[in-house]
């Protein structure tokens, strides 16, 4: 029996698909938990392959890639330092699972699968795991570890088990995606299941972005009378040790720094920037480029996009019309400035021109109405594209969820692009977060500019300019007022009665439901972004195109 240890939690940002890339970052890690005296280091779901590899695992020679990567990953081990807990998709026989791996004296120790598999929102486990047994604790070097993967946490039995078979603490390795409030959800899990079994828990989370999820660490240590030991960072990686004695009342932690998550508004702005970082380092980009309006999307993008990887690394361009504005002009060039960006000038208005030419035939005129004002919008994700296609660059779209959710974007031209920072961000919380960033230099910024946007940006009516005197309130109700209804519609999944039981306006809960299934077809096409709500469009809220149900 072992009086004391000491436990590394290895909050790693893996990349899916990069397994000798990932074992190297593991090493790495566990020669830092080492030089610190580490007796164990638990690190994050699949995190040897990255999480979630979703149908990358239907690939034989990718799961015999991990395989050979565990294996590496053990043969380090041999050296009498640190055993390793890591997470892989494992073949046993002809099922495949979810494991976490006990490394240890230079070979696999132990295997623990995955039982509950989460199908729901972003998950869908079940697809390619195959659920694991009911299974007792592993025994290593005088202590009775309880090994339960993620959701295995999110119902009461699979620790109970591990309680009630012999485990002294319960460690869970997880792949947790950020959304806003979800620190709290999962700290009330966890403390569910240490009231429940009395046991310590240490909950080891992944950080990084990966395709439209971002993962935010915050990685915790409860013990059994439910008090936190150990709060580690959100959005950074780190490897963090703790010191554990045996008592009477079993294994305790020692209390070591507790960091507070941040709030609602800087982690949404870490968000963003970790997840668009990611997309781009992951993928290779060289960096990005963007239209830039004068208006205050492609303002707070183009902030984000500095400070996720630098000035040096953001191409901003104005395209205006003959409908710019002189202060958007004015307003796009004060926001380069501030920031350090590259801003070019390419008019559209010779393609305007030559848009007439060639349809006024077929029209008997020239281009009119809305028809007119998306060939502006073309015309510039044309260019934009071009100036991609040219360097290399990444173009990134700049609509938020408001005009997303109602179709308030133009397919094949504003929405032209790689990656939308704002996808999941409403109107509302754009203007909140241009205040906070304003105020704020976020933890981890590469540019880090003081108040970035100027006030004009901020508090001047939203428009496309797209014709004369036009504002987004001409097309839509007031974006506190929409923001309401759809956060209902799409959050909540409330129908129009409920909406209207709450106080909003009947006739505009029908219109802006009906836009918002109109819009569903181009919301197929729009460009990934990053995961913020609770159903964000694509991954967790899925709807048919051709549809005919109208909500009563």
């Amino acid at each position: 029996m072992t009086d004391a240890f000491r436990l590394a939690t290895a909050q790693l940002n893996p990349t899916v698909g990069a397994v000798a890339k990932n074992v190297a970052l593991h090493l790495k890690a566990r020669q830092e938990a080492a030089a610190q005296g580490a007796t164990l280091m638990a690190g994050s779901e699949l995190a040897v392959a990255g999480y979630p590899p979703e149908d990358l695992v239907l690939k034989g020679a990718f799961v015999d890639a991990v395989r050979s990567g565990v294996e590496e990953l053990a043969a380090a081990t041999a050296d009498g330092g640190p055993a390793l807990l890591v997470g892989a998709p494992w073949r046993d026989g002809d099922k495949l699972h979810n494991a976490a791996l006990l490394l240890d004296g230079g070979a696999i120790a132990a295997v623990r699968y995955k039982q509950e598999l989460p199908n729901y929102g972003v998950f869908d486990e079940k697809r390619v795991f195959a659920p694991g047994p009911p299974a007792g604790p592993v025994s290593f070097r005088g202590l009775r570890l309880g090994v339960c993967i993620c959701e295995d946490i999110w119902v009461p039995d699979v620790c109970e088990t591990l309680q009630e078979s012999g485990a002294e603490i319960l460690l869970v390795p997880n792949g947790s995606p950020y959304e806003e409030n979800k620190d709290e959800i999962r700290m009330n899990k966890a403390v569910a299941r240490v009231t429940e079994t009395g046991l310590p828990l240490v909950y080891v989370n992944q950080v990084g972005g990966q395709d439209e999820l971002v993962f935010d660490g915050g990685s915790f240590v409860l013990n059994g009378d439910c008090s936190l030991a150990m709060h580690g960072a959100h959005f950074a990686e780190e490897v963090r040790v703790t010191d554990w004695q045996r008592d009477g009342a079993g294994l305790v932690c020692a209390r070591a720094e507790v960091l507070p998550p941040p709030e609602r508004l800087a982690a949404i702005y870490q968000a963003m920037m970790l997840g668009l970082r990611d997309y781009v380092d992951k993928n290779g980009f060289p960096g990005v480029v963007l239209g830039l309006s004068g208006g205050i999307d492609s303002a707070i993008t183009a902030v984000v996009a500095a400070d996720a990887l630098g000035a040096d690394r953001v191409h901003t361009v104005m395209l205006p019309s003959p409908y710019t504005s002189r202060d958007s002009l004015d307003d796009a060039t004060e926001l380069a400035r501030r920031s350090g960006l590259r801003l070019d000038e390419v008019s559209i208005e010779p393609a305007m021109g030559a848009f007439d030419d060639m349809l006024r035939r077929t029209f008997n005129d020239a281009p009119s109405g809305v028809t007119a004002e998306n060939i502006q919008s073309r015309s510039r994700g044309l260019t934009l594209m071009a100036i991609s296609n040219a360097t290399g660059a990444m173009l990134l779209t700049t609509g938020n969820k408001s005009e997303m959710s109602v179709g308030y974007a133009t397919i094949y031209g504003d929405m032209c692009g790689g990656y939308s920072v704002l996808k999941d961000i409403y109107k509302t919380d754009v203007f909140a977060l241009c205040r906070w960033r304003n105020d704020n230099v976020p933890a981890g910024a590469k540019n880090g500019a003081a108040a970035p946007i100027p006030e004009r940006i901020i508090t001047k009516p939203p428009s496309a300019e797209l014709r004369p005197d036009q504002t987004d309130q001409d097309s839509l109700p007031p974006y506190d007022e929409l923001d309401r209804i759809l956060r209902g519609l799409v959050e909540e999944d409330l129908d129009a009665a409920a909406l209207a039981a709450q106080g909003c306006d009947r006739a505009t809960v029908d219109r802006v439901w009906r836009l918002l299934e109109l819009a569903e077809y181009k919301r197929r096409q729009a460009p990934p972004g990053v995961k913020i709500t609770r159903r964000a469009f694509g991954r967790d809220r899925r709807y048919p195109i051709t549809n005919g149900f109208r909500g009563g």
